[in-house]
């Protein structure tokens, strides 16, 4: 018997099955791909958006940086210019004390002088006189030269000044004539010294220390002389004791000048043994301080006080027996 064989079809059911089955994959592939667009978009935005977000904060960030650090150049500047300022003020206060101690040298320097010229005339003079002495016959005056009654050896000056009422408002204009004749025959020293008859200082700048000697300051003392208002009890004793005590050393040749009117205090002789006691004398005799003093005549104006101007009197010259001085009492308050 014979076989027929069936023709081969193209397009066969299996394969319009397969065709299908594929563009149905596709097609769900798309369906699905458009489905999922809408998150991925608002991912992406929302991921930019956070990226501007950190971009605009840091931004922010450095700008406030920048303005914080723009305050402090401000500031800095502000410092220097100041700090500048106070330099070119400095330099030029340095030149004007540099200008000052150079004119303060040339006067120190003119003063020496002038002192080494004053003591070469003084011992021209000194060397004439004794020429002059010797051809006459007389003898040459001693080393401790004596003016007024009042030896002027002293290379220290110390005035114990009474500061009472009565010294106060009548002879208070004497009392700074009186100081500064003493001054005047004393032409340099070592150091000057002022207190009341109580031992207190009239410069408390200079307390317990020597005031230097120059004639500026000779003019200040004066000055504040005349205006000088302290307590006093009228009793020299407590200024005279403190006065050695604090600046008696036994390479100092001190002169102690006492100014007052009366002496209220009950005992002289007590008076005398405390100064005998605190001025001892050295192995030659001589006492550490000469105590000069001068009795101003205040108490002549009232009778009843006139007892004790006279006990003054007699106090302030056994003082300056005693202790290798001199006692000047005063007529007049003029």
């Amino acid at each position: 018997m014979k076989k027929h064989r069936r023709g081969i079809e193209m397009f066969s059911m299996s394969f319009l099955d397969v065709i299908s089955c594929g563009f149905g994959a596709v097609i769900l592939l798309l369906v699905l791909s458009l489905a999922l667009e809408p998150a991925t978009v608002q991912k992406i935005t929302e991921d930019l958006r956070g990226l501007i977000t950190q971009r605009n904060d840091a931004r922010d960030q450095h700008i406030q940086e920048s303005q914080a650090l723009s305050g402090e150049l401000a500031g800095t500047v502000s410092r220097i210019s100041a700090i500048s300022k106070q330099i070119n003020t400095l330099k030029r206060q340095f030149e004007i004390e540099t200008a000052r101690a150079s004119g303060a040298e040339s006067t120190i320097l003119k003063e020496k002088l002038k002192a080494d010229d004053l003591k070469a005339v003084q011992q021209r003079l000194s060397e004439e006189m004794r020429r002059l002495l010797s051809q006459s016959g007389s003898k040459p005056p001693p080393n401790n030269a004596v003016i007024g009654g009042i030896p002027v050896d002293s290379e220290y000056i110390i005035f114990i000044v009474d500061t009472s009422g009565s010294m106060q408002s009548l002879a208070w204009p004497l009392v700074v004539r009186k100081v500064e004749e003493v001054l005047s025959i004393y032409p340099a020293v070592k150091g000057i010294q002022v207190m009341n008859d109580m031992g207190r200082y009239m410069l408390e700048t200079y307390k317990d220390r020597w005031i230097p000697d120059s004639s500026a300051r000779r003019k200040a003392i004066v000055d504040r002389i005349k205006t000088w208002k302290s307590f006093s009890n009228s009793s020299p004793v407590e200024g005279v004791v403190a006065a050695i005590r604090k600046f008696y050393r036994a390479d100092r040749r001190i002169s102690l000048y006492i100014f007052g009117d009366d002496f209220t205090g009950s005992n002289m002789d007590d008076v005398i043994e405390e100064v005998a006691r605190i001025n001892a004398k050295d192995t030659h005799g001589k006492p550490r301080v000469r105590v000069h003093a001068f009795g101003f005549p205040v108490l002549f104006l009232d009778d009843r006080a006139r007892k004790n101007l006279t006990r003054f009197a007699h106090l302030m010259r056994l003082l300056a027996e005693n202790n290798a001085g001199s006692f000047v009492g005063l007529n007049s308050l003029k």
